[in-house]
């Protein structure tokens, strides 16, 4: 871990999507830029923040699910963004303290912050972050982190919760995604988020152009689409649909479908 000790290059010149999405979501750990691309896209699309909520408590509701009703007690999670409580290992190790994390992201602040996270776990988890991008796949499964703390001959749940929209090219990211997959033991599941217009597609044409006003274009994709990323994987019910709706949480029943840009689904590695 000693290469984390360097001093990090927190980028505040550019917006990134993990400090976007703190901003809206009413954190603290974004600078002028990525305020300015939060707020356009609040004036463009007023549910933003409501989408985005949405997303954080599906992302609760697949781990828990994976870690409590399949046994999961490992987790790869690709796209970690800037913690916000309860984060991925919290949720798990309530579960069962022994659940083992290897958090991914390619922000410095959110590296930032995973020097002091990965000493909040359960005693007897572990958690360890890489410090990479995930359109490249080799580096995060050669990482020395994820071979010290995950075990890959016994099941690993992967998470990549709204992070595919980021690679524009279909082919690059059905390859990246793939990689990971292929790279998972039998019996691992498969958690993700895709970003889709389906349901507002006047509206979130106007987010796509001011997250690429502010330097992160953003790529919508229909359900077809998503459905492909899950492919050579067993779906588990209910399949590939609006995050909002995938085991629904009763407290989440007022939220229209038009205010929710995401598909989200878990499947199983055979």
């Amino acid at each position: 871990m000693d290469e984390q000790k360097e001093p990090v290059d927190l980028r505040t010149d550019q917006a990134h999507g993990a400090r976007i999405y703190d901003y809206i979501l009413g954190g603290k750990d974004h600078y002028a830029k990525d305020r300015e691309a939060g707020d356009a896209s609040l004036q463009a699309w007023p549910a933003l923040r409501t989408h985005m909520r949405a997303n954080r408590t599906f992302m609760h509701r697949v781990v828990r699910y994976l870690a409590a009703e399949k046994g999961v007690r490992q987790f790869l999670d690709i796209g970690t963004g800037i913690p916000t409580s309860p984060n991925l290992h919290e949720v798990v190790q309530q579960v069962d303290p022994r659940c083992r994390v290897v958090y991914v992201d390619n922000d410095p602040i959110v590296l930032v912050h995973a020097r002091a996270f990965m000493d909040t776990g359960s005693a007897e988890g572990g958690i360890n972050y890489i410090d990479a991008d995930m359109r490249e796949p080799d580096k995060i499964l050669s990482a020395p982190q994820l071979r010290d703390t995950l075990d890959l001959t016994r099941p690993v749940g992967l998470t990549m919760i709204a992070m595919v929209h980021f690679i524009l090219d279909d082919d690059e990211a059905y390859r990246v995604v793939r990689r990971v997959i292929d790279a998972m033991p039998p019996g691992s599941y498969f958690a993700a988020s895709v970003a889709t217009d389906d349901f507002a597609p006047e509206v979130l044409a106007k987010v796509a152009r001011t997250y690429a006003d502010h330097g992160e274009p953003l790529r919508w994709r229909t359900r077809a689409q998503a459905e492909k990323f899950f492919e050579g994987t067993e779906l588990l019910d209910p399949g590939v649909v609006q995050i909002h709706k995938w085991h629904p949480d009763p407290a989440e029943a007022g939220i229209r479908d038009e205010d929710i840009a995401m598909y989200g689904g878990v499947a199983y590695k055979p």
